[in-house]
């Protein structure tokens, strides 16, 4: 009796609680689920403006994403756009997976091909299991009128919602709040380059790979306590920064029918890189674009890529790539290792190069434009340069990347030289002539032995021709079945088996580093497969998380191609590194700059797994074995995401990572001690035969005693390591990190002192 006039009192409060919401919405029971590929299979709002549910993810075949989208019925059903993603770009297999509000106030997405949830709203843990707590657990989700899908708690207190988890897309009163971000939408697998930040100082920041800003918006007003600013997008149509202690907007842009009765809004960072508004137009039963961010498509950052942006008869922008058309990616075409002879610098008016992996063109000025030219002419690393003469000074940029992007436009008075060998160039095969003397003599010929010989290699040919048909059509087949094998599997990321992992490595031949093997898939694809302890890591979570790298991406991350998860093994199966692992290159072939580079690279590719991902992802295992080196000695990191540490454990493995790659190996505390007796330079790896900064050495012992601080308090964030390294932070000495280490007199600065006090900018 007294469970049912709980249920009652509870159905009671409900029913009244809902009337009281500021949104019409539509209750979700627990227990609910939603399955891949079953007819009208999704929650819709009350007033029938929003659903969610299931729908195809773009470029990928047979893989669908959980998410809300606009549902009206004056919305034609091919203009109905997909304003939230549950965990963004995650997605599952057609075969029986569910999206589920499980009895225990948790919103599942579960994956039925690899057996493991790959996304969860967390939300069980605030579940307290008392009887007596009727009203502390979700016990309801709804899907508003406004698009905002929320959980409640017995009293009706939200517990979670989607507007506090955005994907790509902002719908009318959603806030951006401090510190948060939006990421435009994968393609191809691949997550995007592009964010857009709500900084604390009060600025929205378009960024291509999280550090570079080439949009923000300008504040009318500064803003001091940075946790209190939002942007949000209104009803009537204007994108606001706002503050909590300010009563008008610190920034404000309006869209082009603002105020306009227009009932469907919505903000959303595009995958060309670009923010912009867009209003349901009644009169044309579609969308148009009313705002946005970057008025000159080409001027986005990268837009195309390694190619050059520019614009048609139409207007509309396009890629090309001027100077390399017969190679499979846009590269510029100099290199230094394989141009045998001379080389010159072909001319492209009207064009403006930058270079993009990495983003460093140093800039000479004032200069000339023959000066310009003949400095790359001179410098063995440059691969192109660009003359901008449209400015106070005349410029030079160079870059010494072959990963090069641009714009081109007859208005600019910009010049770009592209360096180019001067190697001979073998014959077109299409015009290849063949010359030859048929000289007239008088034989007697055998008729009878003539027609033998013409039989038998008949027989021969024939006979070779049937087993090159058989050969080609097994082969084809073969590599059919693989090409639709790696279709069907989440996010591009094949799952093999061990015996294909055997076909593919050679039976583990050809060992280019600890446990790490190179392998060829199918097209001739190099690959590197790394073998794992298979103790480490139990097979659920091994493939939940394989199935989330898939999701990440970062020029400092190794691509992840496939694995395998079978019979005790684990294997990785990653893109293909020319030269190997750091522990094969520490000790060799690795100048001061180029370690330099890595120890940043690496930096921010913690960062970025800290910090940039959707979910905080560790590393758990860092060290010189892990780090792959690239063709163009870049440096990529390896078996991330399959750890399960706090930050400070990650940021401890750099530290010591750091200082291996700088003493080759010397003992940390020694280290140390020669560091704080003023002897540094005696710990530097005696095989650099180019010499080292002295600076940046300082710069570099210092954080790295930071980070391996043994009171993990006193630990930076890799967002403060990344800034030290970049040269943007000072940083005081360190403490003595380890604890039977003592420094002279001179330098002690107390093992209380924090690394916040001893930053400064």
């Amino acid at each position: 009796m007294k469970t049912e006039m709980k249920l009652l009192l509870r159905a009671l409060f409900l029913s009244l609680s809902l009337c009281l919401l500021p949104f019409a919405a539509s209750e979700i029971q627990l227990g609910s689920k939603l399955v891949v590929g079953e007819e009208n299979a999704s929650w819709v709002s009350k007033n029938g403006d929003f659903a969610l549910g299931f729908f195809n993810v773009p470029d990928l075949p047979n893989r669908f994403s959980v998410g809300i989208r606009f549902n009206s019925q004056s919305i034609p059903s091919d203009q109905r756009r997909v304003v939230w993603v549950a965990g963004a770009g995650v997605s599952v297999s057609d075969n029986a997976s569910y999206f589920e509000f499980t009895s225990d106030g948790d919103l599942v997405l579960f994956d039925s091909s690899l057996g493991v949830p790959v996304w969860t709203s967390k939300t069980n843990r605030f579940s307290v299991h008392s009887v007596s707590s009727v009203f502390s657990s979700v016990s309801s989700a709804l899907l508003g009128d406004d698009g905002n899908l929320v959980l409640l708690n017995g009293k009706e207190e939200i517990v979670w919602e989607s507007f506090d988890t955005p994907a790509d897309t902002l719908l009318p009163n959603q806030k951006l709040k401090a510190f948060e971000m939006l990421r435009a939408a994968s393609e191809s697998s691949r997550s995007s380059y592009y964010s857009l930040h709500m900084v604390g100082s009060g600025r929205l920041e378009l960024r291509w790979e999280s550090n570079i800003t080439f949009w923000s918006s300008t504040n009318h007003e500064a803003v001091k306590k940075r946790d209190k600013v939002s942007a949000v997008l209104t009803p009537e149509g204007a994108l606001l920064v706002s503050h909590q202690d300010i009563t008008k907007p610190v920034w404000s842009v309006f869209g082009e029918d603002h105020n306009d009765t227009v009932k469907f809004r919505f903000l959303r960072l595009d995958r060309d890189g670009n923010l912009r508004m867009y209003s349901f137009q009644e009169s044309s039963r579609s969308w148009r674009t009313v705002w946005q961010a970057v008025e000159n498509q080409c001027r986005v950052f990268a837009t195309c890529g390694s190619q050059v942006c520019s614009f048609n008869g139409s207007g509309d922008s396009q890629c090309t790539c001027p100077y390399n058309t017969f190679a499979s990616k846009c590269l510029t075409p100099y290199q230094k290792l394989s141009c045998k002879s001379s080389f010159r610098m072909v001319t492209f008016e009207n064009m403006e190069l930058y270079g993009i992996y990495p983003f460093n063109d140093s800039v000479v000025s004032p200069i000339s434009s023959l000066r310009c030219k003949k400095m790359c002419l001179e410098d063995d690393a440059c691969t192109a340069v660009t003359y901008k003469n449209d400015v106070e000074k005349p410029q030079c940029l160079i870059k010494l990347t072959r990963y090069v992007s641009g714009y081109s436009d007859p208005s600019l008075s910009s010049v770009s030289y592209v360096k180019t060998c001067l190697d001979p160039v073998a014959v077109d095969p299409s015009k290849r002539e063949v010359v030859g003397t048929v000289t007239k003599k008088s034989h007697s010929v055998c008729l009878s032995c003539l027609l033998g010989v013409t039989s038998t290699t008949f027989v021969l040919f024939l006979a070779l021709q049937v087993g090159v048909i058989v050969y080609v059509y097994k082969r084809k087949k073969k590599e059919a079945v693989k090409r639709a094998e790696r279709v069907r599997n989440p996010k591009g990321v094949v799952v093999f088996s061990v015996d294909e992992i055997k076909e593919m490595t050679n039976d583990f031949e050809d060992n280019i580093g600890p446990k790490m093997f190179k392998g060829v898939m199918s097209e001739n694809e190099l690959v590197l497969v790394k073998e794992i302890e298979g103790a480490l890591t139990e097979e659920r979570k091994f493939r939940s998380s394989a199935a989330k790298i898939g999701t990440m991406h970062h020029k400092n991350l190794a691509k992840l191609e496939g694995y395998c998860c079978e019979r005790g093994k684990r294997f990785l199966v990653y893109e293909y590194a020319k030269n190997g692992s750091l522990l094969d290159h520490h000790a060799k072939n690795l100048t001061w700059r180029r370690r330099n580079d890595v120890c940043l690279s690496v930096a921010k590719a913690l960062f970025y797994l800290h910090s940039e991902c959707r979910e905080f992802v560790s590393h758990g295992s860092l060290n010189l074995g892990n780090i792959l080196i690239g063709e163009e000695f870049e440096a990529k990191l390896t078996e991330y995401g399959f750890g399960s540490c706090a930050a400070d454990k990650d940021v401890e493995d750099f530290g010591k990572m750091v200082l291996a790659l700088v003493t080759g190996g010397y003992e940390e505390e020694w280290v140390y001690r020669e560091w704080i007796e003023g002897r540094g330079e005696t710990v530097v790896d005696r095989s650099l035969e180019s010499g080292f900064d002295v600076e940046e050495l300082e710069r570099v012992l210092r954080i790295s005693f930071w980070c391996v601080q043994v009171d993990e308090r006193l630990r930076p964030s890799m967002g403060e390591v990344v800034k030290v390294l970049e040269g943007t932070l000072c940083v005081d000495p360190p403490p003595p990190p380890f604890g039977c280490v003592k420094s002279s007199p001179s330098n002690s600065s107390g093992s209380g002192q924090s690394l916040y006090e001893s930053v400064r900018e």
